[in-house]
This record gives structure tokens, C-alpha cells and sequence, in this order.
């Protein structure tokens, strides 16, 4: 967040719910930058993991996971959806508001609500991991088994 620049703070643009449709054009910009570097390190034979979390949750499509597959196209690719059910979301941020950083209480706050929907619209997913139940390590090792039977 410090390094956004000031015209596009408060930087909610990459959060579903098309709050910010002025915002919009530098999303697509920014994500087009970010797989151009991804895809062009990728060729030059470095391996990349990318933690994203891609939406299409604006003031209209953007196609950003269209964006991303396109580009990808050919380049070695796993892509994998991290669910939680929303109950165990915020006991996690009612244990751990990061200092008011993550919104918490009693109710799912609706950009929370917003995202866990967003991300998962129509997108097929190569592995499926569901971080209520797996710890990071065993989350790891599903990723791990799944790109050595690539």
C-alpha cells in the first residue's frame, strides 16, 4: 500500500464491488504489467509462484482471469483456488484485526463477503484448497504433488 501512488489510493480498486470505476483503467494497466514480468520470467526459464487473487467484481468485466490465461498461454500454469467458509474468515480476524488493519465484529463486514464471491466466479481452477482444514504445510504439499504430476 505505501508504494501506491496518491492518485490511486485509497487503492481499493483491486477490491470487488466496483466502488471505484476511476480506478478501473489503472487495474487493467497494473495487471496486464504484472503477467507481461510474470509470463516474460517464466520464459527465461526462472520458476514463479503468484499469490493473486483475480476478479472481475467491478462497475463492468474486465477480464482480468481471461487477461491472465491468455498471456500465460503456452508457459507452465497451475492455478489454484484457496477457499475458507466465512465463519472461520472472521474468527481468524476477530483473533487478529492486525491492528484494526482487518475488519472484524460479529458480522462479515461486505467487502469481505464481496471478495469471497468475486474470486471464485466462474473461474475452474486447477486444484481446489480449502484453508479451514489444511495447514499451510499440507496446503503446500497438494500444490507441490499437483505440479510434479504436471
Amino acid at each position: 500500500m505505501a508504494a501506491t501512488p496518491a492518485h490511486l489510493k485509497p487503492g481499493i480498486g483491486l477490491r470487488p464491488g466496483g466502488e471505484r470505476p476511476d480506478l478501473e483503467a489503472a487495474v487493467e494497466t497494473l495487471y496486464t504489467a504484472l503477467f507481461e514480468a510474470i509470463a516474460a520470467t517464466s520464459r527465461s526459464g526462472v520458476a514463479v509462484v503468484a499469490d493473486l487473487g483475480i476478479h472481475d467484481g467491478y462497475s463492468r468485466p474486465l477480464g482480468i482471469w481471461e487477461a491472465m490465461r491468455t498471456r500465460f498461454a503456452g508457459l507452465p500454469l497451475l492455478t489454484v483456488g484457496v477457499v475458507c467458509p466465512l465463519p472461520t474468515i472472521m474468527a481468524r480476524r476477530n483473533a487478529d484485526p492486525q491492528g484494526g488493519f482487518y475488519a472484524a465484529g460479529d458480522t462479515v463486514p461486505p467487502p469481505v463477503a464481496r471478495w469471497q464471491e468475486a474470486v471464485h466466479a466462474g473461474h475452474a481452477y486447477d486444484l481446489m484448497l480449502d484453508t479451514s482444514t489444511l495447514t499451510p504445510d499440507a496446503s503446500a504439499a497438494c500444490i507441490q504433488a499437483a505440479l510434479a504430476a504436471q
